[in-house]
């Protein structure tokens, strides 16, 4: 359930021990299972805390919970979920765990954690990467971001949003909240949609928003057969990003087609992907001998579709640049868009018009 910041009464001191890593900006992720606590950190990665979290802090902390979004947690109402401006709050009650209550605190702040500066500085991409990425979005290419969860694919999302003119009217459509667009953009031309399960489905909003006349579809994670809908607002005109699970760019097709409920739709929809869709990216973390988290771009593969042929071309692996090789109606987009070449900068790979 969402909460509004008037009704989220929760106290800081209602976290216990836990408040620390609550307020730490580097952490993304806090875990109790039962016995210890864990936290995800952006620099260290996953690591036990050193806290002391009791059972009974733990049911004191799920009553508080309970009582906030009027919810009961017991166990025939065994899992409490509550989700804030910047917390996502997911409890399972012992009565169905082995291991005592299981608490997921997860923080989704309206910042922008990315820049131009420390992309480059902390090896995330290289400058032709940066460049190539930013001129997609100049071209209005739709794109989609893949790797594991902790990988930052919604962190890049929201790096490329800045790259979209205010005045072209952007539409999100989440479950849970974590684009923030209008808080990052502001002044932008945005509607934010959420989605429930019950009374606002992802297909239900997709098509809700192609009647809103956007120019841009940004939805947070493409699951199930609301994809379809996403490549028919593509087909459309409209320009889109999203994000979806697969380890690898090559693989974004059939992970698309495994979305559909029956094989016959899977295969009517594979020309419509590579149609479609221009752009996949591939973002990896990995762990380093210091024991720090390392995040980086690791594929870029266009998608495209020649004549009556499917094709896909890889042209960054292992975070280089492996091919230059641009397919025919992408090139068509950077050239619409001014864009001579798409791995040089503003300057040096504008077309002049005369």
């Amino acid at each position: 359930m969402k909460i509004s910041r008037e009704a989220w009464d929760l106290k800081e001191e209602c976290f216990g021990p836990l408040l620390p890593y609550v307020k730490d900006q580097q952490v993304t992720d806090i875990n109790y299972n039962g016995t210890d606590v864990w936290i995800e950190h952006l620099k260290y990665g996953i690591r036990k805390a050193p806290v002391n979290l009791t059972p009974e802090f733990a049911g004191r902390f799920s009553v508080l919970i309970s009582n906030i979004v009027s919810e009961q947690i017991n166990k025939f109402n065994n899992v409490l979920e509550a989700e804030t401006d910047t917390l996502r709050i997911s409890i399972i009650h012992p009565s169905v765990t082995n291991t005592g209550y299981s608490i997921s605190i997860r923080k989704t702040p309206a910042v922008m954690r990315m820049t131009e500066e420390k992309m480059l500085t902390d090896g995330y991409c290289s400058r032709e990467v940066l460049l190539f990425l930013r001129n997609c979005m100049e071209a209005k290419l739709n794109m989609v971001f893949c790797g594991c969860p902790g990988a930052g694919k919604t962190e890049l999302l929201k790096f490329l949003t800045q790259f979209i003119p205010k005045h072209e009217k952007v539409m999100t459509i989440e479950d849970n909240l974590e684009i923030h667009y209008r808080d990052i953009n502001p002044g932008a031309n945005c509607v934010e949609l959420k989605v429930d399960e019950e009374f606002f489905s992802y297909t239900k909003a997709i098509k809700s928003a192609l009647r809103q006349n956007p120019q841009w579809v940004l939805l947070s994670e493409a699951r199930s057969t609301e994809v379809k809908y996403l490549l028919e607002c593509f087909s459309t005109g409209l320009h889109g990003l999203t994000t979806l699970h697969t380890d690898d760019t090559r693989k974004i097709p059939d992970r698309i087609q495994n979305m559909m409920q029956d094989s016959y739709a899977a295969s009517r929809m594979e020309n419509d992907i590579y149609s479609f869709l221009n752009v996949g990216i591939l973002l990896c973390k990995k762990a380093t001998g210091n024991g720090k988290v390392f995040r980086f771009v690791d594929q870029i593969c266009l998608f495209d579709r020649i004549g009556e042929e499917n094709r896909k071309y890889l042209i960054v692996e292992n975070g280089k640049v492996v091919s230059r090789e641009i397919s025919e109606n992408i090139r068509k987009k950077f050239q619409w868009a001014g864009i001579r070449s798409p791995f040089l900068g503003e300057s040096e790979g504008k077309m002049v018009c005369r």
